[in-house]
């Protein structure tokens, strides 16, 4: 469902993308070409900062955002999701916040006030609040970053993990087409 913010904003839909009838996406929220939104998603953007106004949420171009994903902003900061990132079923990222390009976000992980570079894997029931990761950076299972973590302690992302979130872009990029067919059927 797509609806107004109290500000009267509507959210911009890519023609290309797909959004499931399930999902919500309000306000100031714009989504490129081959964005998939999964069912029961809820993307918005209707909070103002103290001057009343407010940064768009940002989808960019072959982005999947999976089953109950909630991305939200605080005072009407800005939220961008990079290219071709997944971010997995259950996972709430909050603004202020950037997700990079070719990022992967496992199931049920929470990224709030941060900068995540790109190719980084962030895997399930992980959160990340304050701290910003740098390119190619893995967060391990069930990890919690926060300011004054040691990254050090981590390694990069292994080659095996790139190459799967790769396959989950592509397969959710399948998707977009095949839901986006069946639509234009009905």
């Amino acid at each position: 469902m797509l609806r107004k913010n109290p500000n009267g904003d509507m959210p911009i839909v890519s023609e290309n993308a797909f959004v499931d009838p399930t999902a919500i996406i309000c306000g100031k929220v714009i989504i490129e070409d081959n964005v998939f939104i999964g069912p029961y998603a809820v993307i918005r953007a209707d909070e103002v900062n103290d001057a009343g106004e407010m940064e768009p949420i940002l989808i960019k171009c072959d982005t999947n955002i999976q089953d109950g994903v909630v991305i939200h902003s605080k005072a009407g900061a800005a939220v961008t999701i990079g290219e071709r990132t997944s971010i997995a079923h259950r996972s709430i990222i909050h603004g202020p916040c950037e997700v990079c390009d070719d990022v992967f976000i496992g199931f049920n992980s929470v990224v709030f006030n941060a900068v995540v570079g790109k190719h980084c894997v962030i895997r399930h029931n992980c959160v990340v609040d304050g701290m910003d990761l740098p390119e190619s950076f893995h967060v391990p299972p069930m990890t919690n970053i926060g300011v004054g973590f040691d990254l050090n302690s981590i390694s990069k992302v292994p080659p095996e993990y790139s190459a799967f979130s790769e396959s989950v872009v592509s397969a959710n990029h399948t998707l977009v087409q095949g839901y986006r067919r069946i639509a234009n059927e009905l």
